[in-house]
């Protein structure tokens, strides 16, 4: 979706000589062919993995993802529903548990992150931004927990040797929120759950994260180039 885009990581990745290719399935772009490029990011979106009989690109989006990562080997980032369609993808089990998190939460390594290349240098717990109300259940066969949070146990996962994913969201800039709050239902699901104060609340609670966050993306997208390239 425009607004669910790589973000911070945009900047990032010019400097470091990466190049992007952005995709929107949800506006009706084709899936691309996984063998035209080195590495595949999913993003997040406001859809659950369920949802395929609204959204039918899901279907599409989760054969890429078998492709890509199952078949093919290759370098994978996912983000948010990115991480969930991973583990939904692979055979793993995605639900909503009702323990959501919104605003900034503190993540932590668990025993297998704790030496983990992907967590390296990051503080400990970091705080990461969160908008999430589903979360990965059940991983799929072989995958290793990196890191969780109080609330939720499935914080950043690996899955085979180059693929990688987490639920919270590094790639938050100075224009995310704004996109996110325009998501028709969006301020009404926040005032849902956290008040009436839910919106300006949440957008200052970010605001005031967001250089040290930012610094914090930036090392987790080093850690991730390191590990797969």
């Amino acid at each position: 979706m425009p607004c669910q885009n790589p973000g911070i990581f945009r900047e990032l990745a010019a400097a470091r000589n990466v190049s992007f290719t952005e995709v929107d399935l949800h506006a009706g772009d084709d899936p691309p062919d996984p063998g035209g490029f080195d590495g595949l990011w999913v993003m997040g979106g406001s859809m659950n993995v369920w949802d395929e009989d609204e959204y039918p690109w899901l279907r599409m989006e989760k054969a890429l993802i078998r492709e890509a990562v199952a078949d093919r080997g290759m370098p994978f980032f996912g983000i948010c529903l990115g991480h969930q369609l991973l583990a939904d993808a692979l055979g793993g089990e995605v639900r909503e548990t009702g323990a959501f998190e919104i605003g900034v939460h503190d993540v932590s390594p668990t025993e297998a992150g704790l030496e983990h290349g992907l967590l390296a240098s990051l503080p400990r717990p970091a705080r990461w931004i969160n908008v999430h109300r589903a979360e990965v259940t059940r991983p799929p066969a072989a995958a290793v927990i990196l890191a969780a949070s109080e609330l939720c146990a499935n914080h950043a996962m690996q899955v085979g040797d180059a693929a990688y994913s987490v639920q919270f969201h590094p790639e938050v800039c100075e224009h995310t929120v704004d996109a996110w709050l325009d998501i028709p239902g969006i301020p009404e699901v926040l005032v849902s759950l956290l008040g009436p104060d839910a919106v300006g609340d949440f957008s200052r609670r970010v605001e005031a994260h967001r250089a040290d966050h930012n610094r914090a993306a930036a090392r987790l997208f080093d850690n991730w180039l390191s590990l797969v390239y």
